[in-house]
């Protein structure tokens, strides 16, 4: 037998493997008590000891080369007094000691060192420093954590020291460089091997051999920590939003990847669902340059062979995740769900090799009958007032304070005179003699501190001889201790479902509830107003002599009511009848061997569970003396238990696992310590399988001070059964306990394997003893009919006696579920008449009737149908180095449901002093422990600062309420780590592309199942009569002559400043003679010739309007560009250069400010200035006019050109002749009813588009006054469009979204205060947001409804759709007035629901309103008269039928005459802009939009009676992403995305290498970044089926947005890859 001081070491070993040292360490540990299976007590030698450790991790080591395994042994280090295994068990005085089991820790280290074979490079997360720099000591420490507690005495011990002395290798061990280590991962050279081998025999087999085929070959290796360097070079961004800050954040520590022993080649990249190589879609960039292209921000880092930036770490890091997630997933599975529709929900099937149940049907056990004693008392109050009256000087129960003193001794006298006083007084002086406020039966609480038993025990004996029911809970928070009590307010709900009104207290716990200032005590949050009772003898009266309480027998009125907090959180109260109490005392007291006059000392919680049950109660009933020990001594003094124990001579103790561990850590400092009296160490946690590890190690060190191996009995209870089952002290040293050994992989199927602990996943269980006296047991199923399980199945234990609760208080369903079971047999029987109470309790009966639990129903999580045990997961967590990072073992697992499945989440406390790479190199690590040791994928794990999990009332973890927190965002970790690439299995199958159909197949479908082709067009230009003037001129410049000639002084344009006021106007003849000045400019200064191109550098404003005409005037093509910002020129100033150059601008105009700006020093800075063209100040204009203005000889030749920045980041220029720009404006005129009495707000920017359209051409076109407002102005004044339209009466007003959205954001809570300056906004007819995307219905909708009050119609708001191919194709006149006013104005615009899984499938499919998946899309507006539409499929060019969805293809006399490039990409060009259909009207020529569409018919009429044709806008094919075969559209992802959590200001998600990445733009505190890492992964998981790949987590504004207020994405992209977004966080998720 080894001795229990012999001292084990931790063993070196090191291997030379490809030139690098590695250490792998392995425990030595040591245990005693090892049987081979169920009831065999074995003991081992040291060399038994050395042969078994050997076997059982010599398939984990690395041989050195030529060197035998069994030359090690020989070998070893020889082993040193400062390891000694009482330093090493002080050190671990951090880990949670519940679960501490050393053959465990063995275990998962070897499975550990078996995944160190297989390397795999993971992205560690970037974080921005100021987070890392907030994970200091000092920030963990809260102000009452400072003095040294027995949890950490660790961390100041020498044994800490030698644990960090181990340490694991750091770079110094060889390192590969930086450039090696990323060109390897990004070139996928670092693979593991390709095979896992599996095998699935019933009993099991070696874990770490048997990996999860998930995790097979994602295994998470040393871990590389990529260099984060900030760099500060800018993206090209349209509006200006400079991405901002730079910082350097160095983390140099390189871990360096073991080469493999043969380097296999790259897999294929199965993540593209496609062919083998990576699906990378080359994008047309249409406005190509020549080739010395002016690269701006850091372009040129992306050009590399395969697309791949090498330059940038973000994409490094990326490159290094998609390698990781090419392994091959699960093998596909037969058999799917239908999930309302066809995306098959895979449905996990049974493995067909799973262990099943093999054994009989079990049969119910029976306990030893009740022995009949003659002297028990009929009840427990009889019991109280025999041993008052008889031995009123035995002492009843014995406190202590923090020091360990005996503070007082309660006598059975004083508890039988004071308990009467309560009674009296609860009775007859609370109310009036009429009223009185309680009554028997009514429900009191109990609310005491843990430090003072006795006052609790005289309130609960009162509470018996009132007859009243006692309902102990937890003093609620108070002002000293502001711990996170997080079960209080269920708490509340209980009494108050109770109907407590009065709460009985302690003199000094009173004193420490909060106060209000009267002095009274406020109602806590979720309780019921409490009278609140001192219950000390000095403020209660007396009773009078002739009053004694009435002493009945025990009968089945409810004695009291213990809480029980349950998974979710909820508090039930479980009532006791005083019958069931009785006999629960009378079953413990046979059970326990009870006599009268014992010493017993309890460390328990009295007020609840198995304390109460010896110590306050069972106690009484016999007589006995307890001495109870507060929990705030055994923080101080970790040995006062058994301390007590020596000195009172106590035969019985009280204790938990953790009481034990905690003894273990501290008691070397102790010299005489005698066990010898104990006759029974009770241990009340028994039923957690691994109490097993703490009861071992004590007996192992105290064995040598008198404590005898039989004295340790674990009992198994529940707060609905009582005490379930108790292993009996015996004075049989010979009987041994029951000890199995179980396979994990059996347990998870439900099935008892006895396995050898030699296998890794095993779990070892020892019996809590057998059933109570007088009651029957059983185990059945637990889930579905309580059937009885096979006896070799695990179910839940289910008790039949009179000695349990009876129900839940109030909650008649759930009572029925738990206490009134009825157990049947395979043939369906019930096997008893009386009804059985579930325990909450999994386990099995085994041989000789022992009982044996494994875990909790509350513990339990089911994952793809495999069981798995919360506490299971916490101890391989716990095995992992637990004292290095975890700080005092603090970890909480639960499981979430996502997608049909529930996930498992782990969640530990960080120690204060780890650094990053140290917590992710251990949460890594327990990813593989836990694959390896029970082959289930972690979902996320996080960590949170030190001491910041909500704790229940005695300290532990709040499991639900941290799940609570983890849900709604609200936990704040300081590190995450997301696997949801390995966990979620049940995806649909990704789609497979069927091959197309023909078009003409399609059209003939269409035509037989009825329905139409989808096309529609606008009112036909040629039928409609009108008084139009300005049709009668060919060109926009001769309009402007005759308007100047005819209405010289009718005012065209006013601006207004952002104070309302007007800055400047222009009448007809003062822009004729303006723009006639410019001509002469441009012709004298410029030499410019017929047709030049020249830039327009202005801000918003007349100067643009003015230049725009002079150029017309002169014969050159004007090209608007918005200025550089002055703030911002390093970035916005590159793209003014740009188009500037792609334009081939002969010359620039602009003002004089903006003149100077291109010449600061600043703009030398960013582009070259020497190459600008001329640039020409028309601040001072010549005096005299041209000698002729032009007159273009041709209408189709080029007007101006446009030029802007699409959503995809492209830069493209469209040409727009004469023709189409006088169609263009009449076009519009029609359409909105335009003519000189008319006034228009437009608050656009006027740079491209509708936007330019409207700012500038279609007031000299129609004569109306344009009323124009710089959006720009809003930043400074955010009322100043609304109040401008009510101030001008307007009618008619455009804008932009970003404006709506600046307006809603910005005067939200305003519209009272807008309402006293006289805001009125009742005549606004129509208020068009222009744009070319989707129309943004919930903005739309929130704008109506917030100025609805001030008079803003809900029909007046409405879109347009314009494109780079047609500037406006739909625009929704004004619908509002009587029908005589609406002329030829259209129907509302029309909502439809369609299902989104369906758009995924390029479908459309209508659906109600709030259905699941449905999304709502508005129409984008009336189709412009002139113009056509029709739907085709993008890929065949067919036309498709109505309601499909396809490409919007359009045919106008004002579409754009094609894009403008330097060297004519004629095939672009004609796709774009001259498309013919392939099927059916093969002659008309249409232009392609990009836009994703259907056409609608609607059952509304327009004015001319026809039926009305309404157009939905989906998205940008160019932006639309193919992820797993289907079709997703941006903004539907980032609509779920910013739901998820009220911090989300902005999200824009995009693809790279086929990773969804998701950026989300963090309104808030830092610390709340990586609380939206879960949260976005699940919700679009559960919204989309799809995993993402990164969340990357930025400031507000970083997501560049252009004119228009769309998101740039590309520009996003781009900025990403090249590292200039400054992050606050990056999350990989594996």
């Amino acid at each position: 037998m080894v001795k229990s001081a012999k001292k084990l070491a931790d063993i070196y070993y090191g291997a030379a493997r490809s030139g690098i040292r590695v250490c792998y360490r392995v425990r030595l540990l040591r245990s005693e008590h090892r049987c081979q299976s169920l009831g065999t007590k074995g003991d081992i030698t040291q060399k038994g000891y050395e042969k078994k450790r050997a076997k059982l991790i010599g398939a984990y080591l690395p041989h050195p080369p030529g060197m035998e395994p069994s030359g090690q042994a020989e070998r070893r280090p020889p082993v040193t007094p400062s390891s000694s295994r009482y330093h090493r068990r002080r050190s671990s005085g951090t880990r949670d000691e519940r679960y501490r089991s050393d053959v465990h820790t063995e275990a998962v280290q070897a499975a550990l060192a078996k995944h160190k074979e297989r390397k795999m490079a993971v992205p560690m997360p970037s974080k921005r420093r100021s987070l890392v720099v907030q994970s200091s000591m000092d920030a963990y420490t809260p102000p009452g954590e400072r003095h040294v507690t027995i949890q950490d005495t660790s961390s100041g011990s020498d044994g800490e020291g030698s644990l960090h002395g181990e340490g694991t290798p750091t770079s110094s061990h060889g390192s590969i460089s930086m450039e090696h280590w990323i060109s390897r991962a990004i070139h996928g050279s670092t693979t593991s091997s390709t095979t896992s081998s599996s095998s699935t025999q019933s009993g099991g087999s070696g874990a770490a051999g048997r990996l999860a085929d998930v995790l097979a070959q994602t295994h998470v290796g040393p871990i590389a920590y990529l260099s984060l360097k900030r760099k500060s070079a800018p993206g090209p961004v349209e509006n200006g939003n400079s991405l901002r800050r730079s910082c350097e954040f160095g983390s140099e520590l390189v871990w360096p990847p073991l080469e493999p022993e043969e380097n296999h080649s790259a897999p294929p990249d199965v993540t593209s669902y496609a062919s083998e190589h990576s699906a990378q879609v080359e994008r047309p960039q249409v406005s190509t340059t020549p080739r010395p292209v002016t690269k701006y921000g850091n372009a040129e880092l992306m050009e590399t062979g395969d697309g791949v930036p090498v330059s940038s770490r973000v994409s490094a890091k990326i490159q290094q995740l998609v390698n990781t997630l090419k392994r091959p997933k699960r093998p596909p599975l037969r058999e799917f769900f239908v999930d309302d529709f066809e995306e098959l929900l895979e449905v996990q099937q049974p493995d067909p090799n799973q262990p099943r149940p093999e054994g009989a049907q079990m049969l119910a056990i029976r306990g030893e009958q009740m022995g009949v004693v003659t002297n028990w008392p009929p009840s427990l109050e009889a019991a109280l007032q025999r041993w008052g009256t008889i031995s009123p000087k035995a002492p009843c129960l014995t406190t202590m304070d923090t020091n360990g003193k005996a503070l007082y001794v309660l006598t059975y006298g004083k508890l039988w005179t004071r308990s009467m006083k309560v009674a009296y007084n609860i009775l007859h002086k609370l109310g009036t003699k009429q009223e009185p406020m309680l009554r028997p039966g009514d429900r009191v609480a109990l609310v005491f501190p843990n430090n003072d038993p006795a006052a609790f025990m005289v309130a609960f004996y009162g509470c018996l001889l009132a007859e009243v029911v006692p309902v102990p809970i937890e003093v609620p928070l108070t002002r000293k201790v502001r711990a996170q009590d997080a079960g209080s307010q269920q708490i509340g709900f209980l009494l108050g479902s109770c109907g407590v009104t009065v709460a009985l207290t302690s003199d000094a716990c009173h004193k420490g509830l909060p106060k209000s200032p009267t002095g009274e005590i406020p109602q806590f949050k979720g309780w019921p107003k409490l009278l609140w009772f001192v219950t000390e003898s000095k403020h209660l009266s007396k009773p009078p002599r002739d009053w004694y309480p009435h002493i009945k027998d025990a009968n089945n009125d409810t004695a009291y009511i213990e809480y029980k907090t349950c998974k979710d959180g909820s508090v039930l109260g479980v009532t006791v009848m005083r019958i069931a109490m009785l006999t629960h005392c009378q079953g413990l007291t046979q059970s326990c061997g009870y006599a009268e006059a014992e010493t017993i000392v309890n460390v328990l919680d009295f007020k609840k569970d198995v304390g109460l049950w010896h110590g306050i109660l069972t106690s009484v009933m016999n007589m006995m003396h307890v001495i109870s020990i507060p929990y705030s001594l055994m923080k101080v003094n970790p040995l006062s238990w058994i301390q007590k124990v020596c000195q009172y001579k106590a035969r019985v103790a009280c204790v938990k696992s953790r009481d034990m561990h905690w003894a273990l850590v501290a008691h070397r400092d102790q010299r005489d310590i005698d066990l010898s009296s104990l006759r029974m160490l009770l241990v009340a946690d028994g039923s957690n399988p691994w109490s097993i590890s703490s009861c071992d190690a004590f007996l192992n060190v105290f064995q040598g001070k008198g404590l005898r191996a039989e004295v340790i009995c674990p009992c198994a209870s529940s707060p609905e059964a009582l005490t379930v089952a108790i292993r009996r002290p015996t004075d049989d040293c010979n009987l041994p306990p029951g000890r199995g050994v179980l396979s994990m992989h059996g347990l998870s199927h439900g099935v008892i394997r006895v396995d050898t602990e030699e296998k890794l996943s095993v779990l070892t269980v020892q019996d809590v003893g057998t059933v109570m006296p007088g009651a029957l047991m059983c185990v059945v199923r637990p889930d579905g009919v309580p059937q009885l399980c096979k006896t070799d199945e695990i179910g839940e234990v289910c008790v039949c006696s009179i000695a349990t609760g009876t129900s839940y208080y109030g909650l008649s369903g759930m009572t029925k579920n738990t206490f009134e079971v009825f157990p049947m047999s395979s043939s369906g029987a019930p096997i008893s008449e009386y009804p059985f109470t579930r325990t909450g309790l999994l386990g099995f009966i085994g041989p000789g009737g022992l009982v044996f639990i494994a875990g909790k129903m509350d513990g339990l999580m089911v994952v793809a149908g495999r069981r798995h045990n919360a506490d299971d997961i916490v101890a391989t967590a716990l095995a992992v180095e637990p004292m290095k990072f975890v700080y005092r073992g603090r970890i909480a697992v639960f499981s979430i449901t996502v997608l049909h499945d529930e996930r498992i989440v782990v969640v530990a406390e960080q120690r204060p002093d780890s650094t990053e790479e140290d917590s992710f190199q251990w949460m890594s690590r327990v990813l593989q422990a836990i694959d390896g040791i029970h082959q289930v994928g972690v979902y996320c794990l996080a960590l949170v600062p030190s001491n910041t999990l909500p704790k229940t009332p005695l300290g532990g973890i709040h499991l639900s309420e941290t799940k609570q927190q983890f849900l709604e965002g609200s936990l704040h970790p300081c590190n995450v780590l997301m696997c949801p690439h390995t966990c979620v299995s049940n995806l649909p199958k990704p789609r497979q592309k069927q091959p197309e159909i023909g078009p003409a197949s399609v059209m003939v479908g269409n035509l037989v199942s009825g329905k139409r082709i989808a096309q529609a067009s606008g009112r036909d230009l040629g039928q409609m009569e009108d008084n139009d003037q300005a049709r009668k001129f060919l060109f926009l410049s001769e309009v402007l002559q005759w308007r100047a000639q005819t209405t010289p002084d009718h005012v065209l344009y006013t601006l207004l400043n952002s104070r309302g006021a007007i800055a400047s106007s222009l009448t007809c003849l003062q822009l004729h003679k303006r723009a006639e000045k410019i001509a002469a400019l441009l012709a004298e200064r410029g030499h410019l010739q017929d047709g030049d191109h020249v830039a327009l550098v202005y801000p918003p404003g007349i100067d643009l309007i003015a230049a725009f005409y002079g150029c017309l005037y002169c014969g050159c093509v004007p090209i608007t560009v918005r200025p550089p910002h002055p703030q911002n020129i390093a970035t916005t100033l590159p793209t003014v250069k740009m188009i500037v150059e792609v334009s081939r601008s002969a010359c620039v105009m602009t003002s004089q400010a903006i003149c100077k700006l291109l010449r600061s020093k600043e703009a030398t800075a960013a582009v070259d200035v020497r190459t600008w063209p001329p640039v020409l100040d028309t601040d001072d204009l010549p005096k005299k006019k041209p000698p002729h203005l032009h007159k273009p000889s041709n209408p189709d030749t080029l007007a101006y050109l446009d030029f802007s920045v699409s959503t995809t980041g492209m830069l493209a220029g469209v040409k727009m002749s004469h023709t189409a720009t006088s169609a263009f404006c009449r076009s519009i005129k029609l359409q909105c009813e335009l003519y000189p009495s008319r006034e228009v707000a437009i608050c656009l920017d006027p740079y491209c588009g509708l936007g330019f359209v409207l700012w500038c051409l279609c007031s000299v076109y129609s004569g109306h006054q344009s009323i124009l407002i710089p959006p720009s102005e809003l930043e400074v004044n955010p009322a100043l469009w609304l109040m401008a339209v009510s101030q001008y009466r307007v009618r008619d007003t455009f804008c932009s979204y970003s404006v709506m959205e600046l307006c809603t954001k910005g005067l939200g809570l305003q519209t009272e205060l807008l309402k006293t300056r006289g805001l009125d906004l009742s005549r606004v007819r129509t208020c068009v947001v222009v744009a070319e995307e989707r129309p943004r219905i919930a903005l739309t909708q929130s704008f109506s409804k917030l100025f609805k009050d001030l008079g803003l119609h809900p029909r007046a708001v409405s879109t347009s759709f314009g494109c780079r191919v047609n500037l406006a194709i739909c625009l929704q006149p004004h619908r509002l007035g009587t029908f005589a006013e609406q002329g030829t104005s259209g129907p509302d615009p029309t909502t439809v629901y369609v299902d989104m899984r369906a758009l995924r499938h390029d479908r459309v499919r209508l659906v109600e309103r709030g259905s699941p998946h449905s999304l709502p899309l508005m129409e984008s507006g009336k189709i412009l008269p002139g113009v056509r539409i029709i739907i085709a499929n993008p890929e065949t060019k067919g036309p498709l039928g109505d309601s499909h969805l396809g490409e919007i293809w359009v045919h106008s006399s004002h579409n754009a005459s094609g894009y403008f490039t330097v060297y004519g990409d004629e095939s672009l060009q004609s796709d774009h802009f001259s498309s013919r259909l392939s099927f059916g009207d093969t002659q008309t020529v249409w232009a392609r939009t990009g836009y994703l569409g259907f056409l609608r018919r609607t059952e509304l009429t327009d004015a001319s009676g026809e039926r009305h044709d309404a157009l939905y806008v989906v998205g940008a094919l160019d932006e639309a992403m193919e992820l797993r075969g289907m079709r997703y559209h941006p903004i539907d992802i980032e609509t779920s995305v910013i739901r998820t959590h009220k911090s989300i200001m902005e999200c824009a998600v995009f693809t790279w290498t086929n990773l969804l990445v998701v950026v989300v733009e963090l309104d808030g505190s830092e610390q709340e970044a990586l609380d939206l890492v879960p949260l976005v992964t699940n919700s679009v998981l559960e919204d989309h089926y799809l995993i993402v790949g990164v969340v990357v987590v930025v400031d507000v504004g970083v997501i560049p947005i252009n004119s228009r207020g769309e998101k740039q994405r590309m520009h996003l992209r781009d900025g990403f890859l090249a590292d200039q977004l400054d992050p606050i966080y990056v999350a990989y998720n594996m």
